[in-house]
Order: structure tokens, then sequence, then C-alpha cells
């Protein structure tokens, strides 16, 4: 299956820090034995840039970028025109997560977030617990 992945999640999972709920977790997990397919919305990457240069997160950017680059099943999906209009639609939600709730609905996919907002507010499949 495929799933998008939001900044918490995949911050959480890489660096092994923090609680992640147990569907996501095994999500994750099964996505490293290629089972799955997390894909990566461009604003989830610069939040994490934003977040380690303001030491905010236990993980660098390069280090993010080294786990992913070039890994079959983590897949980077490019911010373009169609997902800035979607994000456009959304209200309520900060500006990184309206772009990485537009990500999943232009992909048509459920996203594994912690994000309360996100799973009242989005009116897509939120898949954490």
């Amino acid at each position: 299956m495929n799933y998008v992945a939001d900044t918490v999640t995949l911050i959480r999972y890489l660096s092994q820090e923090g609680q992640i709920g147990k569907a996501a977790f095994k999500i994750m997990e099964e996505t490293d034995q290629g089972i799955h397919t997390i894909w990566i919305p461009a604003a989830t990457l610069v939040e994490i840039l934003y977040l380690s240069e303001k030491n905010r997160i236990p993980l660098s950017f390069q280090e993010v970028k080294r786990r992913i680059d070039g890994a079959d099943n983590y897949k980077i999906v490019d911010l373009g025109f169609e997902i800035i209009e979607l994000a456009g639609a959304i209200k309520g939600l900060e500006t990184f997560d309206r772009l990485i709730v537009a990500t999943a609905k232009y992909l048509g996919l459920p996203i594994l977030t912690s994000d309360k907002e996100i799973k009242d507010r989005s009116g897509i499949e939120v898949i954490w617990d």
C-alpha cells in the first residue's frame, strides 16, 4: 500500500525518539521491509530542514536525506501548482500542515500523523493508533 507520512511521523521513526502510534509504526516498519511505499511531501522536507537548523529535532536534514535518498520505498512528492491550489482551499491548519494534507489529497492516500487538527479538519483518512 501507499501512504503519506507527515513531518512528526518521519522524524520520530527515523530518530527512534518519541512515540508513534502502533498502526503507523507497523506501516513504517513494513515500509523498510519493502511492503509499503511512503510518499514524503516536499513540505515535510522543508519543515525538517527548518527544524534541524533551529536544533528542535534530533536529526539533521542531511541524516534524513541519507536515509531516504535512493531508498526504493520512500518517494518524494514535489510541490507543484496542483498541490498549492489544494492547500489554498484547506483552512484552519498551519502552512506546512496544509501543504502536507494537500499532498495526501492530491495523491488520494491516507496520512500517517498524530496531529489531531489534521484528523479533525482534513477530510482524509488518518492512520496513527
